[in-house]
């Protein structure tokens, strides 16, 4: 069975570890200093171990997205998965605008509600740049850090800004036939079975209430503003995974960090685009699960 508040279409999935993924989905009333009212949080927690491993998923996606990885990760370790504020099925709140700050307050009393200890903190794509700005404003909740073809270098979105209502609105909705047109012509344009179910777990969340307007709030934000400066400041242990045929950020930012992080260790996965954790998992979990253990 599936849990009551997710969207409908999420019978859609045909994949059974994105079925067992959601299936565990929780939900939790998290107090935040955002609002007087607590915002229900969507996650998932599974395995057992003395340093949870917590999972950040990358823009406009949701926990689904470690449907191969969590399961692989947990059978040593505590895992976690959340929905960031304004993401996944985490509750959207009209009143609180989205942007680095309040999708950073939010996470922090997320970790301080339920796990309440040093993390691995994994942050991948645009959950990298969320995984950085989170380490840096609270040191203590991060033991380490993994760096998943992450956002940092790139990323951001200084036309934001300027996308003034009605046109925000048409840009989010081009987004969301951008996302879904492949599920009508799939067949048509080649794309494999295993293509398109990842594409039904990218859209399952787009049914949410108020998901339009937290794309088009973050995308005003401007994204994450992160400086060579403000990343060499890291000073947890950090592992940098990155696919050796990322077609979205390339391959450049990762040796970008290497540099600038000092504590850092670089590993290539090889025959792999920008999911590392979709595309190599076993590898993927493989490495984490090292560098835990380091």
């Amino acid at each position: 069975m599936f849990p009551s508040f997710l969207p409908p279409n999420v019978r859609s999935l045909q994949d059974p570890s994105a079925i067992a993924l959601a299936q565990q989905i929780r939900q939790q009333a998290i107090s935040t200093p955002l609002t007087a009212q607590p915002i229900s949080t969507v996650y998932v927690q599974q395995g057992a171990g003395d340093i949870p491993i917590l999972l950040l998923h990358g823009f406009d996606s949701s926990v689904l997205e470690f449907r191969a990885i969590a399961p692989l990760l947990a059978q040593q370790q505590e895992t976690w998965a959340v929905d960031l504020l304004g993401s996944g099925f985490t509750e959207r709140v009209a009143n609180i605008p989205l942007n680095p700050s309040t999708i950073r307050t939010h996470l922090y009393s997320f970790w301080q509600t339920l796990i309440q200890q040093p993390v691995i903190l994994v942050g991948a794509s645009l959950g990298g740049a969320t995984a950085i700005d989170f380490a840096l404003a609270y040191p203590q909740c991060v033991q380490k850090l993994v760096l998943i073809d992450s956002v940092g270098f790139s990323g951001t979105f200084p036309l934001g800004q300027f996308l003034f209502a009605p046109l925000d609105m048409f840009a989010v909705e081009f987004w969301r036939q951008r996302k879904l047109l492949p599920l009508s012509f799939g067949t048509t344009f080649g794309f494999s079975a295993t293509d398109l179910e990842a594409i039904r777990c990218a859209g399952v969340h787009l049914d949410m209430p108020g998901w339009a307007e937290a794309i088009a709030s973050f995308t005003k934000s401007g994204g994450y503003n992160l400086s060579v400066q403000r990343i060499s400041q890291i000073q947890q242990p950090t592992l940098i995974l990155w696919g050796d045929r990322d077609d979205m950020l390339g391959t450049a930012d990762a040796e970008k960090f290497r540099r600038a992080i000092t504590n850092s260790e670089l590993v290539w996965i090889r025959d792999c685009g920008h999911v590392p954790h979709l595309e190599q998992p076993t590898i993927t979990a493989e490495q984490i699960l090292r560098f835990r253990q380091i």
